[in-house]
């Protein structure tokens, strides 16, 4: 696929009137929207890349995520139409107990950036939810998130009940400002991301893309 330098670009510094100008510019010269998405998430992944490396922070994150989400709104239908299949489904939301949404909003944007399809289900989320969730859309991934110690051991039940229903190898990535890979490892899950670039990551490992 051909690169669109302007779209990345416009990704890359969160320009969303240049993203949304060059998107609907792109599919009106008849390029598909695949060749797009590309350059959308190459954007993005240029952003994560350099969040990881703290070369930007959070607001910075948050900028570039607005600008793919305006982008990928002129986007979507013609994807739609064109029969592209996401990487991976995947559904996120904040444990039980826990009203807190910021960190698990900007994984859900890095998600969708990088080409998944993100089911949010937001906050103070049951482990029923979760695995409902799931199992409506058909999801490969499973996002737990958490800012409270005291609903840590939420992340626990959840990995619990999504094993007890025996959801075909759905895999469990957890994070937030208290976990840590020894807290993943000891309740189960299959995952643990310290940021949203991470998180990106960790799950394209995880299911294989």
């Amino acid at each position: 696929m051909k690169p669109i330098p302007d779209l990345t670009e416009a990704i890359k510094t969160g320009n969303r009137a240049l993203a949304t100008e060059a998107t609907q510019r792109e599919l009106d010269a008849g390029n598909s929207p695949q060749e797009i998405l590309a350059a959308l998430v190459a954007g993005m992944d240029d952003v994560g890349r350099r969040f990881k490396a703290n070369e930007i922070f959070v607001p910075e994150v948050l900028i570039a995520a607005r600008a793919m989400k305006e982008a990928m709104a002129i986007l979507e239908p013609k994807l739609v139409e064109a029969g592209y299949e996401p990487l991976a489904t995947a559904v996120i939301g904040t444990v039980q107990g826990d009203l807190h949404d910021i960190g698990k909003n900007l994984v859900a944007m890095m998600w969708k950036g990088a080409g998944f399809n993100v089911i949010d289900v937001g906050t103070n989320v049951p482990p029923e939810r979760f695995v409902e969730a799931a199992k409506e859309h058909s999801a490969q991934v499973i996002g737990l998130s958490a800012l409270l110690t005291t609903t840590m051991p939420a992340m626990k039940q959840t990995v619990d009940a999504v094993n007890a229903a025996e959801l075909n190898g759905v895999k469990v990535v957890i994070g937030g400002a208290p976990i840590t890979q020894s807290f993943a490892d000891e309740i189960g899950a299959d995952g643990f991301a310290p940021d949203a670039a991470s998180a990106v990551d960790r799950v394209r490992d995880l299911v294989g893309v």
